[in-house]
């Protein structure tokens, strides 16, 4: 007997030191019951066990991991065939720039569990390898580089509660070029056709989250054009992800520094999409301050 469609199965997995134990916390504060190390041979049965019980819980989250040695490789093929069962299944994965791993390791004096004879570098970049193909098939991708434990745990229950699974989580995330694309995003949006405010000095120390800035940016031609057809472009997208049960969901907004454009730009946007139904929206402006 496989998991009824109002039951729910999480798989959490991606990079060693990425924060797989604080999402778990995360997660059995937010009434999930969780499994750490599973071996993916096991995903079958626990799943078949879950809905069996006298009072069988809704919601599931496995962590799993490359702790589990050669039976991780099997990982794809036990999701596979869970896929083709009536079963609310998601991946959640999580992963963090390279130096953000590094130092979590040096700062708790652990090796990372594939560096072997090798630096710590040597196992993150093992690591990734394995899990590509799971990466490109997760549901959603969430980058803890720049998080702290409280605020992981605070995107995890933006999230995962019960009462925003029913709904699809849209972030809109402003950025700069400059820094790098963002990882995690599901979309991505590029503000430079607009006027930079950085070349006003009365503009200059101000940012998107200024009434003066926001004016500016949105009144240069194109601006609001761009709002109003991307929302339109994005309505049939968003609907496609609730209709495939993808629940999570990045729009990244860049510029060049993102400071003025992109900030301005998620902030309008963002207004607009909260106007939808079935969509929870929050805002985060990820290299604001940087410069």
């Amino acid at each position: 007997m496989g998991i009824e469609r109002k039951h729910e199965l999480l798989i959490v997995t991606g990079m060693s030191g990425a924060g797989r134990s604080t999402v778990g916390n995360a997660l059995e504060d937010l009434g999930w019951y969780v499994v750490d190390n599973l071996p993916p041979q096991m995903l079958g049965p626990i799943a078949d066990l879950f809905t069996l019980t006298k009072n069988p819980l809704p919601r599931l989250a496995v962590v799993i991991d490359v702790r589990g040695g050669d039976f991780f490789s099997e990982l794809s093929e036990h999701l596979n065939s869970l896929r083709t069962r009536s079963i609310n299944l998601r991946v959640l994965f999580l992963e963090a720039f390279d130096s953000t791993l590094v130092k979590r390791f040096e700062s708790v004096r652990r090796p990372h569990p594939l560096q072997g004879n090798g630096t710590i570098l040597d196992g993150i970049a093992e690591e990734r390898l394995r899990l590509l193909s799971l990466r490109e098939s997760a549901d959603v991708i969430i980058d803890t580089s720049d998080l702290n434990v409280h605020q992981l745990s605070n995107k995890i229950a933006e999230g995962f509660s019960l009462e925003q699974t029913r709904k699809l989580q849209i972030t809109v995330m402003s950025f700069g070029f400059k820094y790098g694309l963002p990882s995690d995003a599901d979309l991505v949006a590029d503000m430079r056709f607009l006027p930079n405010p950085f070349w006003q000095e009365s503009l200059r120390p101000f940012t998107g989250e200024d009434q003066k800035v926001s004016d500016f940016v949105l009144s240069q031609p194109g601006a609001s054009e761009f709002v109003t057809s991307y929302l339109a472009a994005l309505k049939p997208v968003l609907r496609g992800y609730l209709q495939e049960n993808k629940r999570y969901a990045t729009i990244a907004i860049g510029c060049t520094g993102g400071k003025h454009r992109s900030v301005a730009v998620s902030r309008a946007l963002a207004e607009e999409l909260s106007k939808l139904e079935d969509v929870a929206i929050s805002i985060k402006h990820r290299d604001l301050g940087k410069e």
